[in-house]
C-alpha cells in the first residue's frame, strides 16, 4: 500500500493504495481531488526493476477511468524522464470502460525504481480512475562513480596487444556534455575513444597509417545527442576487423573504418573513464568522464566486477564509491501555453538573474517582469539572447543588449543577467567574449515578480514573444537559487502548464530521417529536411529526381545528351552523369574514363610492369548497377606495338593482363571471350603471323595493333591495364581504353501479364518501417485491380486500381487505417502505360499518378511511425482481393527492381513479358515515323521518312554547289529477285508498276540559299507533264504545274518575299485533284484552284530531281533557260514526295534505292527548320544541366500607341545600316571560303537583324540557334 503515491486524493477511499488491477477494495481504485492534467499516481517498486509492460483500468463499478496517459520514470523520484517511442514523448491509449484490462507491452524495456502515470484524457461521463499493474523482471548491475578525476586502467596480459575483434558494452549516466569515456592507444598510432562532446557520443578508431599518408585509418562515428541529461544511456561497440557495429540506445550504426588494415594495435592498457596521459592520436584539453557507469565489459571481463574486487588500479580516485549521486538540478519543461512566475524582492534598484535553458526553437519568452514605471524582457531571438530594458516613456531610458549565437541548438546554456542604476552587462555561457555592457543613464526600481517562460497577462506593458518551448534549470533570482520544490508543492510562486522536475525535450534530427545527405533543422515540434544540392526530394529526401536510365529518358521522349541517372532510385546509390545516345535501334549509355588515347607505355619488364589506372566518371557501385541492368555492354582495348609483346601467345605466360570489375585478372584481349587468351585476330584466324594469336606477339619491327571490343559484362568496365613487355631496346607500346558502352535496361522492361483474376506473384516481406517507396507502370483494360498487398499483424499497405479513374494507396502503421486516392480526368483502362509511385515516411505519405496528378497526406504529429509487416509480398490478387487483368512492369521497391519476368516464368496464370508498347510510346515518333514493336520496348522506323533518330526528328540535308543535282527514278528498272531484298521496299512502295499516274501528291522540304534564280524540286514525266518549284530571279518562290489541257504551265507566284536572305524556309505542297493547299514557314496556308481546262492527273511519273534537271524527252525550256543554270546552289533538307525521301536515300548509301547525284553533295542540316517541334524549357526540364550553351529567349514587347515614335524611326534607321554591313562581310567571307570548299551559314542571330517578319520569328527561336551552330562549317573531302 505505501509503494503507491499520488499528487492527490479525492477522499481516503480514493487512496492510491487502492490502485491495484482488479482490486475493489476502497472506492475501487485512485481518483484524484480534481480531474486536471497536474495530477499523476506514482509508484516506488523498491529497487531498479526491469519494466516491460503496463496494465491499466478504471474505477471499480463507476464512471471513472482514464483515456489516455503518459508514462514517466526515474531511478530516485527526481529528474524524471517520459517514455519514448518512435522519436516522440508517447502517449498510450487507456481505457474506455471501468472493467477492462488495456495492457501496452512497452517498445523497449526501461529500467526505473520509480513509475508515474500522468493521465492526459479521461471519462466525459466521470472524473480520473485508475487502476494499474507494471510487468518486468529483477535488475542489479554494478554501478561506479566517477569523481571527473579517477581513471580505471584496464592492463593487458601482454605489453602489446594485436586485437582483431573487440566487444565494448557499458551504460553511462551524466549531466556533462564533455567528457571521455573509454580510451586505448598504442605506440604505432592505433587508438580508439568512446567520448562525449557537447552532449553527443563520439567514436574515433583507428586500425592504423603508414608513413607516407596514402593510407589514412582515422575514423570518426557520432551518435545520439541530449546525453547530457542525467539519465542511463546503453552503448555496445561490435567490432570484427573493419567491420564496426555502433550501438546507442537501440540505435545502431554499421561502418566500415578506413585504411587497409585490421587488427588494433594497443599496449599496456584501455582506460574507462578518462585518459590516464596526453594521447598521441588526439590533443588539447581533453575532460575525464564525471557521473556513473554500470555494467562495463570488455571482451567478456566485467570490469566494473573487477574494479569491486580490487583486481584494478583505482589509485587515482579519490573517494571511490559503487552508488550513483542524484542530480541536483531542478528542471523546468515549458509548452506553447506555460508559465512560471517566481518572487524576488521589490522596489529595489537591482535586477539580477540567471538560468539555463536548452530548446530548439530560435525565438521565444525567456523572462519577463514589470518594473516600477517599466518592464524587463529577456527573449530569444533569431538564435541570440536579447535583453530589453524600458523606464518611463523617454526614449534614453531604453537599453538593448544582445549576445550569442545559435544558441537553439539544445544544448544547455547559461544566461546571467545584471541591471542596476545607469548600467547593464549580458553574460552567456560564463564566456569573457560574450559580456555585452551597456552604460545608460537609467534608474531601476524592480516589480518584485518575475514570469519565466511565458507571459499572457493583458497588460499595458507587454512583452515582444509570448511564451517558450523549452526547458530552464538552476533558476536564480536576486542571487537566491528558487526554490523550485516548494513551487511544486505550491507554497511559493505559481505556475501553469509546466512539467517539474522533468526536461522533456526530443532531438528531432536523431536519428536523422533526412536521406541521403539532407540537411535535418527543427523545432520543437517537428523537423524539416533541406535537399537542395542532393538529387533528391521529398520531405526526407527519399525520392531520386532522376530517371533511372537513358532508356527512361528515351520514353520520356528525351534527345541524345548528358544527363544525371539513378540506376537504384531511393537506395543508397548517388546520381551520376552519363552519356546518352538514342538510335533508332538502341539506347546506348556510355561512361567515361581518364585515360587518354594512344596512351605510351615505356620501360616496363614482366618483373616490374606498368600499371595503368583507369578512373571513371562513376564510382565502382554506380558503375556495377548499370551494367547489371544493361542487357549488353562493350569497352574498346587496343594495343598498338612495335617489338612489344602483349599476350605472348600461343602458350606462354602473359606479358600484359587487365583487371576488371571484380578485381581479378585477365588474360584475354579485345574481340575474343573470357578465358580463351586470344587476340581478335586470333579469333578470326587473321593475325600476321599466323603462329601467334595476336599480331603484337608476333614481336614484329613494325607497327601493329591488336583491338577488338570486351563484351563480357560481368567483368566491365576495365579498372587497371598491367603492361609488362616495353623495357626492349625499339620497344614501344601505345594503349587505348575506351569508355564503357552499355544498351537497355531490363530492370525498365521487366514485366508480367496477369490473365486470370485469381493470378499473383509473390515475393519476400517488403522492408520498408520507417522509409518505403513503391514505383511501377501498369496498363489495363479492365476497370479495377489489386496492384500489390503486403500484411502484417495489424499493419498493411495495398496499392490499388478502384475504379477506371482512381488509383489508391492504402496502409495502416499502427493509427488506424490511411487512404490516399489520386483521380484521373481520363479513363486509366484505356490499355496504355500509366506510372504509378507511392512514398510513406515518418513526416507524410504521397501518391502520385503519371507525375501529374499527386496527393499527400501528412503523418500524424504524435503516433506509430514504423510499419511492420509479416506476410510474404502479394502483386495481384491475394486473400479474396479483386484480382488485377494487364501487364505491370518496372516494379520498383525502395529502388530494388522485383524480377517479375523470373517469377512470372513458373507461374500459373502470368506471363513474363509485355506486349504493346507502341500504344503508350507511339506518339513519340514524329514526323511520319512507325512505331515498331519490340519485346523490351519500342523502336521507331523512320525509313519511310525524311528524317531520322531516335523518334525520327533529325533532318537530313545536304549542302548544294552549282552545277550538283539528286536525281530519284520514280520508276526504277525491275531488279532480279535476289537483288531486291537489299532494296528498301517502303520506299518504292508506291511505285511499283511502270506506269503511274498520280491525282494527289505531297511535297515537303526546306532550304535555304542566297543565290537565284534555281530550280529546287522538279517532277518529270515520260510525257509533257511535270510539276516544279523554282526560285526566280527577285527571290521569290513559284511553283509550276504542266498537267495538259493547257497552252502554258499554271503557274503560282507563292510569296512575294525574297525567300534567297541565307535563312531556312520550310514548303510545304498537297495537292488532291485540282486543288492544291500551300503553306510557306509559319504562315497559314493558303488555297488555289487549277483552271478547269487543266488535266487533275499527273501521267506516267518519271524522276525526280533536286537542284538541277538533267533529263531526256519533253521538258518546259522555259525552265531550262531561266532557272537550270548554274543550278541551285545552298542547302536542301527533310525532302519528302508522298512517301519518297530521294535526298536521304542519296546520302544513306547503305540502302540500295533508285537515286543517284552528280556534283558534291555533302550532308548538312544548314537548310533545316527549326520550327517543327518546340524544345522544353529549361524551366520546366527537372533533367536539364546547368552548365551547357545557353541560347537567349527574347520576347517581344508590345509597345503601345504614345510611345516616342522617334526613337524608333532612329533605331530602325542604325538597325538597317547595322544589316547592310553584315551583309557585305557575309558576303565576303562567303566569297572567300567558297574557293577554300568550305560552306559557312551566316544566319541573323535575332530579330533586330532580320529583313522580314519570319526571320525575326526564326532568329528568336533557341532550337533554330542550336541547329544552325552545330553545322556552321562543312568541309569537303
Amino acid at each position: 500500500f505505501s509503494a503507491f503515491g499520488s499528487s492527490s486524493v479525492f477522499s481516503s477511499g480514493y487512496a492510491p493504495g487502492y490502485a491495484k488491477l482488479n482490486k475493489r477494495g476502497g472506492a475501487g481504485g485512485w481518483s484524484p481531488l480534481d480531474s486536471d492534467h497536474y495530477q499523476w499516481l506514482q509508484v516506488n517498486l523498491g529497487s531498479r526493476k526491469q519494466v516491460t509492460a503496463v496494465a491499466t483500468q478504471g474505477r471499480y463499478s463507476s464512471s471513472d477511468w482514464t483515456t489516455r496517459y503518459r508514462l514517466l520514470y526515474s531511478d530516485t523520484g527526481r529528474n524524471w524522464k517520459p517514455y519514448h517511442q518512435d522519436g516522440n514523448i508517447w502517449a498510450f491509449t487507456g481505457n474506455s470502460n471501468t472493467e477492462s484490462v488495456v495492457r501496452h507491452d512497452l517498445q523497449h524495456a526501461v529500467v526505473a525504481q520509480y513509475l508515474r502515470i500522468i493521465p492526459l484524457d479521461w471519462s466525459e461521463e466521470g472524473r480520473i480512475g485508475l487502476r494499474i499493474e507494471i510487468y518486468g523482471c529483477s535488475y542489479w548491475a554494478d554501478v561506479m562513480n566517477f569523481d571527473g578525476q579517477g581513471v580505471i586502467s584496464y592492463r593487458f596480459k601482454m605489453k602489446k596487444m594485436k586485437i582483431l575483434k573487440d566487444v565494448i558494452t557499458l551504460k553511462f549516466k551524466t549531466a556533462e556534455s564533455e567528457g571521455v569515456i573509454v580510451h586505448g592507444e598504442g605506440q604505432q598510432g592505433d587508438y580508439i575513444t568512446l567520448e562525449l562532446r557537447r552532449g553527443r557520443l563520439v567514436l574515433q578508431i583507428n586500425l592504423g597509417s603508414n608513413q607516407h599518408g596514402s593510407i589514412l585509418g582515422h575514423t570518426l562515428v557520432t551518435s545520439g545527442s541530449l546525453l547530457d541529461d542525467h539519465h542511463w544511456h546503453t552503448v555496445v561497440i561490435e567490432r570484427y576487423r573493419r567491420n564496426v557495429n555502433f550501438t546507442l540506445d537501440q540505435h545502431t550504426q554499421h561502418f566500415r573504418t578506413n585504411g587497409e588494415f585490421d587488427h588494433l594495435d594497443l599496449d599496456y592498457e584501455l582506460s574507462f573513464g578518462g585518459m590516464p596521459y596526453s594521447g598521441k592520436p588526439v590533443s588539447g584539453d581533453r575532460r575525464n568522464f564525471k557521473g556513473c557507469m554500470e555494467s562495463i565489459n570488455y571482451n567478456g571481463d566485467n570490469i566494473t566486477d573487477l574494479v569491486r574486487r580490487k583486481k584494478l588500479d583505482t589509485s587515482g580516485f579519490r573517494n571511490l564509491t559503487f552508488s550513483c549521486a542524484d542530480s541536483h538540478t531542478f528542471a523546468v519543461f515549458f509548452n506553447a501555453t506555460s508559465f512560471l512566475q517566481l518572487p524576488g524582492r521589490r522596489e529595489h534598484s537591482t535586477v539580477s538573474v540567471g538560468f539555463q535553458f536548452r530548446t530548439w526553437n530560435p525565438s521565444g519568452l525567456l523572462i519577463f517582469s514589470s518594473l516600477a514605471d517599466g518592464m524587463l524582457e529577456i527573449s530569444l531571438n533569431a538564435g541570440k539572447v536579447a535583453a530589453h530594458v524600458s523606464v518611463g516613456q523617454h526614449p534614453t531610458s531604453r537599453v538593448d543588449v544582445a549576445s550569442g549565437v545559435g544558441l537553439n541548438d539544445g544544448e544547455w546554456h547559461d544566461v546571467h543577467f545584471l541591471a542596476k542604476e545607469n548600467f547593464v552587462m549580458l553574460t552567456i555561457d560564463g564566456d569573457e567574449a560574450s559580456v555585452v555592457r551597456a552604460n545608460t543613464p537609467i534608474h531601476i526600481t524592480t516589480g518584485g515578480t518575475y514570469h519565466f517562460g511565458g507571459y499572457f497577462l493583458r497588460t499595458q506593458a507587454s512583452p515582444s514573444q509570448r511564451s517558450f518551448q523549452g526547458c530552464m534549470q538552476l533558476i536564480q533570482v536576486d542571487d537566491q537559487p528558487a526554490d523550485l520544490t516548494a513551487v511544486e508543492q505550491g507554497i511559493l510562486g505559481a505556475f501553469e502548464n509546466v512539467s517539474l522536475d522533468m526536461c522533456a525535450i526530443v532531438d528531432r534530427c536523431m536519428p536523422n530521417h533526412c536521406e541521403h545527405g539532407g540537411n535535418c533543422t527543427q523545432t520543437w515540434d517537428q523537423f524539416s529536411c533541406s535537399c537542395d544540392g542532393t538529387g533528391y526530394t521529398g520531405a526526407t529526401c527519399h525520392t531520386s529526381v532522376y530517371e533511372q536510365s537513358c532508356e527512361a529518358y528515351k520514353h520520356l521522349g528525351r534527345a541524345s545528351d548528358v544527363y544525371w541517372i539513378d540506376p537504384d532510385g531511393s537506395g543508397p546509390l548517388d546520381p551520376f552523369r552519363v552519356i546518352c545516345n538514342m538510335t533508332e535501334e538502341n539506347v546506348w549509355t556510355t561512361v567515361m574514363n581518364n585515360l587518354p588515347a594512344q596512351t605510351p607505355v615505356t620501360g616496363s619488364s614482366r618483373e616490374r610492369r606498368t600499371v595503368l589506372q583507369l578512373n571513371y566518371s562513376a564510382t565502382t557501385g554506380q558503375m556495377t548497377a548499370v551494367t547489371g541492368n544493361a542487357e549488353y555492354c562493350e569497352q574498346r582495348v587496343a594495343y598498338a606495338c612495335r617489338m612489344s609483346r602483349l599476350l605472348n601467345t600461343p602458350d606462354g605466360t602473359p606479358y600484359t593482363w587487365w583487371v576488371g570489375r571484380g578485381g581479378e585478372k585477365h588474360f584475354y584481349w579485345g574481340g575474343s571471350s573470357h578465358g580463351i587468351q586470344k587476340c581478335a585476330c586470333g579469333i578470326e584466324r587473321n593475325c600476321t603471323d599466323p603462329k601467334y594469336h595476336c599480331n603484337c606477339d608476333a614481336d614484329q619491327k613494325q607497327w601493329r595493333e591488336d583491338s577488338g571490343l570486351l563484351v563480357y559484362k560481368d567483368h566491365l568496365p576495365v579498372s587497371q591495364v598491367a603492361v609488362g613487355d616495353t623495357n626492349r631496346p625499339g620497344s614501344e607500346a601505345k594503349l587505348t581504353v575506351g569508355p564503357l558502352r552499355c544498351q537497355g535496361d531490363r530492370s525498365y522492361w521487366n514485366a508480367a501479364s496477369f490473365n486470370t483474376p485469381s493470378s499473383y506473384l509473390h515475393f519476400s516481406t517488403f522492408q520498408g518501417e520507417t522509409s518505403a517507396d513503391i514505383s511501377f507502370y501498369f496498363k489495363t483494360s479492365a476497370p479495377y485491380g489489386v496492384f500489390l498487398e503486403n500484411l502484417g499483424n495489424t499493419d498493411f499497405i495495398r496499392l490499388e486500381l478502384k475504379s477506371p479513374t482512381m488509383i489508391s494507396f492504402s496502409f495502416d502503421v499502427g493509427n488506424g487505417p490511411e487512404e490516399l486516392a489520386v483521380r484521373s480526368p481520363a479513363p486509366l483502362n484505356d490499355d496504355q502505360w500509366h506510372r504509378v509511385s507511392a512514398e510513406r515516411n515518418v513526416k507524410e505519405a504521397v501518391l502520385k499518378l503519371d507525375q501529374q496528378y499527386r496527393q499527400v497526406q501528412p503523418a500524424p504529429a504524435q503516433g506509430h511511425t514504423r510499419l511492420e509487416l509479416y506476410s510474404q509480398l502479394y502483386v495481384g490478387a491475394a486473400g479474396g482481393q479483386r484480382g488485377f487483368l494487364g501487364c505491370i512492369r518496372s516494379l520498383k521497391m525502395n529502388g530494388v527492381t522485383l524480377d517479375l519476368e523470373e517469377r512470372a516464368a513458373v507461374t500459373p496464370g502470368v506471363k513474363p513479358g509485355c506486349s504493346g508498347h507502341c500504344t503508350s510510346f507511339g506518339m513519340y515518333c514524329r514526323n511520319g515515323g512507325k512505331c515498331v514493336e519490340k519485346y523490351n520496348g519500342y523502336a521507331c522506323d523512320c525509313s519511310g521518312t525524311a528524317y531520322e533518330g531516335a523518334f525520327c526528328t533529325k533532318d537530313v540535308g545536304g549542302f548544294f554547289e552549282a552545277g550538283t543535282l539528286v536525281k530519284y527514278s520514280l520508276t526504277p528498272e525491275p531488279v532480279p529477285v535476289a537483288a531486291s531484298h537489299a532494296v528498301d521496299r517502303t520506299e518504292v512502295s508506291e511505285w511499283q508498276g511502270p506506269d503511274t499516274n498520280l491525282t494527289q501528291e505531297e511535297l515537303v522540304f526546306s532550304f535555304s540559299t542566297s543565290s537565284t534564280p534555281s530550280i529546287l524540286v522538279y517532277v518529270s514525266s515520260k510525257t509533257h507533264d511535270y510539276m516544279a518549284i523554282v526560285l526566280q530571279l527577285n527571290g521569290t518562290l513559284q511553283l509550276r504545274y504542266d498537267l495538259g489541257g493547257l497552252s502554258e504551265p499554271f503557274a503560282i507566284d507563292l510569296d512575294q518575299r525574297n525567300l534567297a536572305n541565307g535563312q531556312p524556309h520550310s514548303v510545304n505542297i498537297s495537292r488532291a485533284d485540282r486543288d492544291v493547299r500551300v503553306q510557306l514557314d509559319h504562315y497559314p496556308p493558303v488555297s488555289y484552284t487549277l483552271p478547269q481546262a487543266s488535266d487533275v492527273q499527273f501521267n506516267l511519273v518519271k524522276a525526280l530531281f533536286l537542284g538541277k534537271v538533267y533529263e531526256t524527252g519533253q521538258i518546259d525550256p522555259v525552265l531550262i533557260q531561266r532557272y537550270n543554270t548554274p543550278g541551285f546552289v545552298g542547302c536542301l533538307s527533310r525532302v519528302q514526295f508522298n512517301s519518297i525521301a530521294p535526298l536521304k536515300a542519296a546520302l544513306r548509301s547503305r540502302v540500295s534505292a533508285p537515286v543517284s547525284h552528280q556534283g558534291k553533295l555533302v550532308e548538312s542540316n544548314c537548310g533545316a527548320s527549326p520550327l517543327t517541334i518546340p524544345p522544353m524549357s529549361a524551366a520546366t526540364d527537372p533533367w536539364h544541366l546547368e552548365g551547357g550553351a545557353g541560347f537567349p529567349f527574347n520576347e517581344e514587347r508590345v509597345i503601345p500607341d504614345g510611345v516616342n515614335r522617334n526613337s524608333a524611326i532612329i533605331g530602325g534607321i542604325i538597325a538597317v545600316v547595322i544589316f547592310t554591313i553584315l551583309c557585305t562581310l557575309v558576303f565576303l567571307i562567303r566569297y572567300m571560303f567558297r574557293h577554300k570548299g568550305t560552306y559557312h551559314t551566316n544566319e541573323a542571330k535575332a530579330g533586330e537583324s532580320s529583313d522580314s517578319p519570319d526571320t525575326a520569328i526564326i532568329g528568336t527561336e533557341p532550337n533554330f540557334t542550336e541547329t544552325i551552330d552545330e553545322s556552321k562549317k562543312e568541309w569537303f573531302i
